[in-house]
């Protein structure tokens, strides 16, 4: 086997995906013909992965709403006013708020690997979104009768949940979206921020074993929302210290629309820690060219100057489609990136002496 490549998670959503999820908001198809669509559009997106010779695959997040709202489907203790995340274009995303306790998770990622695994036998990969994330729908001022230190242990136990019953559905690779993470740097340049979500999501991979925790790995990137970003501007040097202190396996991290690419690779080799895998984006989501295998080759080799090749893979910089109404990418265009990544990665590998 050479340098190992994985996606990151999202391929944009079918048209008539698109339309059932907007219907089974409105009323208009019931659970069973909506579960009938979603089963169509996975069956597709598995077959289409298994076709650009990925050796381990996604659904690309085709059941979820979004990377970040899945477990909170179903629930009636949210509120629409929640935290505002503004990206550089202008629009914003805004998270729910919670309302009342106690929070529980109204779905599992168990639950899209099962579906999954029903359509291929591939390998199968698995995203979920970060406890730091969802620590954000707790609102400042408070819930009476259910404290934060509640919620926060409430929230551990929802997420260890969700990462245990990926791997007892059978994902070999767990990735834990961390966009956040970059995010809160610009919020607060103390970095304290970020200690505190650092801490949080220790406080879920210590839970479970050095093994297990082998197949864990975290995402960072600034956003990737409608071809645009939320905290790109943020040096990676403010983000990197921090985010290698985080118990996990493997981080995949954006590069490829990194404009000082050697600066930032040497910053991971000096502040990874030994046994870390680092699989670098040389696919960037959110620029329509589509890469081509030659191009992603030099990408892995530069990173193997820098890094080494022994604790090396390949990624994308974010998933395609994070949002499930973010239809900016094109879906044959998403397939073609995943395509010149496996296939530049299987150069590089050949050209590095990788087997």
């Amino acid at each position: 086997m050479g340098i190992p490549t994985e996606a990151i998670g999202s391929v944009p959503r079918p048209a008539y995906l698109l339309e059932a999820m907007q219907k089974h908001a409105d009323g208009a198809l019931d659970d069973a013909g909506f579960a009938a669509v979603t089963e169509r559009a996975v069956a597709e997106t598995l077959k289409e992965m298994e076709a650009t010779g990925s050796q381990i695959i996604t659904d690309g997040e085709q059941s979820k709403p979004s990377f970040i709202s899945y477990p909170l489907t179903g629930l009636d203790n949210l509120a629409g006013d929640g935290v505002v995340i503004p990206f550089e274009d202008g629009h914003t995303r805004q998270l729910p708020r919670l309302t009342k306790g106690p929070f529980r998770y109204g779905v599992t990622t168990g639950e899209y690997v099962r579906q999954a695994r029903k359509h291929t036998h591939k390998m199968i990969k698995q995203a979920v979104i970060a406890p730091s994330a969802l620590s954000l729908i707790y609102p400042p001022d408070g819930i009476e009768g259910y404290s934060r230190d509640q919620f926060i242990k409430d929230l551990t136990e929802e997420c260890t949940r969700d990462i245990r019953s990926a791997i007892d559905a059978g994902a070999l690779s767990v990735q834990i979206d961390f966009t956040e993470g970059r995010l809160s740097c610009k919020l607060d340049p103390s970095r304290g921020l970020l200690r505190e979500f650092v801490a949080l999501n220790n406080a879920v991979l210590d839970r479970f074993s050095e093994d297990e925790r082998s197949m864990i790995g975290v995402h960072t990137c600034p956003g990737g929302d409608h071809d645009s970003t939320h905290s790109a501007e943020v040096d990676y040097a403010e983000l990197l210290p921090d985010l290698f202190k985080l118990n996990a396996g493997r981080f995949f991290i954006q590069m490829a629309s990194e404009p000082d690419k050697t600066r930032v690779l040497d910053l991971i080799a000096h502040e990874r820690r030994a046994g870390q895998k680092i699989y670098i984006g040389v696919i960037d989501p959110i620029n329509e060219e589509i890469e081509t295998a030659e191009t992603v080759c030099e990408r892995t080799l530069q990173a193997a100057e820098h890094i080494g090749v022994s604790n090396l893979g390949t990624t994308d910089d974010c998933g395609f489609s994070p949002f499930g109404d973010d239809i900016v990418t094109a879906r044959a265009t998403a397939f073609a990136k995943i395509k010149a990544r496996v296939e530049g990665t299987k150069l590089a590998s050949e050209r590095l002496g990788v087997t």
